[in-house]
């Protein structure tokens, strides 16, 4: 993505907003709606000046009273139905947007969380959240009352335009002639406008991405007294984001007043002839006025167009945006004739010679011809020091990545052959950063099975031991928690997600640290709680404390992306290797925890 966007403000035309006609097609009545509202609107508009054509050269002319009255009364009736034309495309129009863009947002949602990890590795998520909201709010204007007042003022120009042909061919050829002069500079400036845009909404949005930062780690920020650093950077940004936005205002101002000076210097031209017609009796008065009033509309017209094709160029940098996250291919996805995993599962796993690199770091190799093998009901420790490719497995067994070379499989089927939902749904996961929604204690443990009942989240709080402190909230399970659950303790948090994984009851449990926040006194209980499940699943831990390497089957050993050495604590300290070292540097401080740490 960051490639096109350096490349996307070469681009200058008002194309992407093409990507939109589908959503005009799902919603067919509003658009003809909209479309019988503006002809009205426009038709009613354009038989004014013909009422007053024929006031002028036989009403006032002949002094006839009840001709004037009669056509007043018309005027009212022409005034009600355009009121009644206006009010309905204001209706149509609006909806349509709000529609449109309700569904725009829902599809790019819908689209971004299924994207690969290594897509938000480079991306930061308070700019797509930007777009998520800043830039369909854009499209939401131009889609609504931008594009409806577009196609009004088409209208208008093109009927006017018609009209001055057939009420005077003369002084038409006048107003034609000037067109070409005024709308090739409109359409480079607007080009240049709508560049200008596109580098205020990245402007912007990396902006809206650092403030999203700062508000969510607001007690980090506190804590080291750096709100000053916070608000000088976030300042800087957005006067950034000013220096950008008023770039495009520059060059709208100056497309306006171009217009503008072009489009009623022409008409004061063309009213100079007409009158010099008028004076030589080659012209009537009624019939100046009624090419004044389409000139004037056309000028109008056109000059508003004008500002709406600057609108529509700023709307079109938001749409090429968000079609750029609708467009991003995931680099994991299902294959195109999936493999089915054996029923009933079995829970074996095996690495074979597995290498790989983060794409943001494509020079360091985290796996590095990694191969092991668990065995159905297994459980497994992982041990080893910061940066030995621990945490590594987890994402590559959950596939948000594919190994560069090797081969992952579940129950003897490689994991690249099947569906990524299928594959995630026979595995749970206690990560050692836990995520915890803005929403019910209950929500948050039901979060992998959806619709879960009170009584099966209840019974797996109970086995996580969280049911206590759930119970002692003001109201308990239906208590908000807050954003990443900031009213929580570490400890509660992390029982939370392990409520979350027991009441999953998936065949593979990844426990990544899953006790590292906990007290000495929640860890005994948690332990408890996590060996009822160890016995039923083939579980692999991210071991940290000593206690759980001591109840696993095996124990791996990991060193710069491979596995080496294996076996049980008693079996490693003897060989008196990597492991013997973890475990002496423990001992020797007197500390519950080993040295080591999980990481990438």
């Amino acid at each position: 993505m960051s490639e096109r966007e350096n490349q996307s403000p070469a681009r200058k035309s008002i194309r992407p907003l093409a990507t939109l006609l589908p959503y005009l097609s799902r919603y067919r009545y509003l658009v003809i709606g909209a479309g019988i509202s503006l002809v009205t609107a426009a038709i009613t508009t354009l038989t004014l000046p013909l009422a007053v054509r024929r006031m002028v050269d036989n009403g006032f002319s002949n002094s006839d009273s009840g001709f004037i009255n009669t056509y007043f009364a018309m005027l009212m009736m022409l005034a009600i139905i355009l009121a009644l034309a206006s009010a309905a495309r204001y209706y149509f129009v609006i909806t349509l947007g709000e529609r449109i863009v309700a569904d725009l947002r829902r599809n790019v949602f819908q689209h971004v969380t299924r994207l690969s990890a290594s897509f938000f590795d480079v991306n930061q998520s308070g700019e797509i959240v930007s777009r998520l909201t800043a830039d369909t709010t854009q499209l939401k204007s131009a889609v609504g009352a931008t594009a409806s007042v577009a196609l009004r003022n088409l209208i208008l120009c093109l009927g006017a335009i018609g009209m001055m042909v057939y009420t005077s061919p003369k002084l038409s050829s006048l107003v034609l002639a000037a067109i070409p002069v005024i709308v090739f500079p409109l359409v480079g400036f607007g080009r240049s406008v709508r560049r200008r845009s596109r580098e205020a909404q990245d402007t912007l949005a990396t902006a809206s991405a650092y403030a999203g930062e700062a508000i969510a780690a607001s007690r980090t920020v506190q804590a080291f007294n750096s709100e000053d650093i916070a608000n000088n950077r976030f300042g800087t940004a957005v006067e950034d984001a000013f220096g950008a936005a008023r770039s495009a205002i520059k060059a709208r101002s100056v497309l306006t007043a171009f217009a503008i000076t072009m489009v009623f210097g022409s008409v004061v031209a063309v009213l100079w002839f007409g009158a010099r017609d008028v004076l030589a009796g080659n012209l009537s008065a009624g019939t100046l006025s009624q090419f004044l009033l389409y000139s004037v509309f056309a000028a109008g017209s056109l000059g508003s167009l004008s500002e709406v094709w600057g609108e529509l160029s700023q709307a079109a940098g938001a749409a090429e945006r968000l079609n750029e996250l609708l467009t991003e291919v995931p680099d994991i996805k299902a294959p195109a004739n999936p493999v089915a995993l054996p029923s009933p599962a079995l829970g074996a796993i095996s690495f074979g010679d597995v290498y790989f690199a983060y794409p943001a770091r494509p020079d360091y190799k985290s796996l590095n011809g990694l191969s092991f093998a668990i065995k159905p009901g297994e459980t497994v420790a992982i041990v080893g020091p910061s940066g030995a490719g621990k945490s590594t497995v987890f994402s590559m067994l959950l596939r948000f990545y594919d190994p560069a070379k090797g081969a992952v499989t579940v129950d003897g089927v490689d994991i690249r052959t099947v569906d990524p939902k299928d594959l995630r749904a026979r595995l749970a996961i206690v990560p050692q950063d836990v995520t915890i929604f803005a929403s019910s204690v209950h929500d948050n443990i039901a979060f992998g099975l959806p619709g879960a009942s009170r009584e099966a989240v209840r019974a797996a709080a109970v086995a996580a031991q969280a049911d206590e402190f759930i119970g002692r909230m003001e109201k308990g399970y239906d208590t908000l928690v807050g954003e990443r659950g900031i009213t929580l303790s570490g400890g509660q948090r992390q029982r939370i997600a392990i409520a979350r994984a027991i009441l999953r009851n998936a065949p593979i449990l990844l426990l990544d640290e899953a006790t590292s926040a906990l007290d000495a006194e929640s860890e005994t209980l948690v332990q408890k709680a996590l060996e009822g499940l160890l016995h039923e699943r083939t579980t692999i831990v991210i071991a940290h404390r000593l206690a759980t390497v001591l109840k696993a089957d095996r124990i791996l050993v990991m060193e710069h992306g491979r596995v080496v050495e294996e076996g049980t604590h008693a079996s490693l300290i003897r060989q008196d290797g990597l492991y013997a070292k973890l475990a002496r540097l423990q001992f020797n401080h007197g500390a519950e925890e080993l040295f080591l740490s999980p990481n990438k």
